[in-house]
């Protein structure tokens, strides 16, 4: 199976089981799964969170997602709990297309290492 065919694959599973888990009906986009994960990596699920704070929670995912890929490195948590991350490597220049595709395949890898697919 190609690399291309396995990533499409595994990301609209990926999408049917967040979808099935946190929307009433409608598939999950690729920012809603990217809010989801700022979220875990947060670790304050139960809670309302204000728009710059959304912002926030997805920054805080990019930066996790691109973690293996070199571009961001962890650095510390603040007083609140927030991580943050320093820059390794700046991004390339991508098109839109060259961008979703990255963040896919670092989605679906994100939730291979948690083992919520295969």
């Amino acid at each position: 199976m190609s690399r291309d065919t396995q990533l499409k694959e595994r990301w609209e599973k990926l999408v049917d089981i967040l979808s099935n888990q946190f929307s009433q009906g409608e598939d999950l986009d690729l920012d809603a799964i990217i809010y989801l994960i700022g979220v875990q990596e947060l670790g304050k699920v139960h809670r309302e969170f204000k728009k710059d704070e959304k912002l926030n929670l997805m920054h805080i995912a990019i930066c996790r997602l691109l973690e293996p890929y070199g571009f961001y490195e962890f650095d510390f948590f603040d007083a609140e709990g927030w991580p943050h991350y320093k820059v390794k490597e700046e991004l390339p220049p991508l098109k839109a297309g060259e961008q979703s595709v990255l963040m896919k395949e670092a989605i679906v890898n994100y939730f291979l290492e948690r083992e919520l697919i295969d």
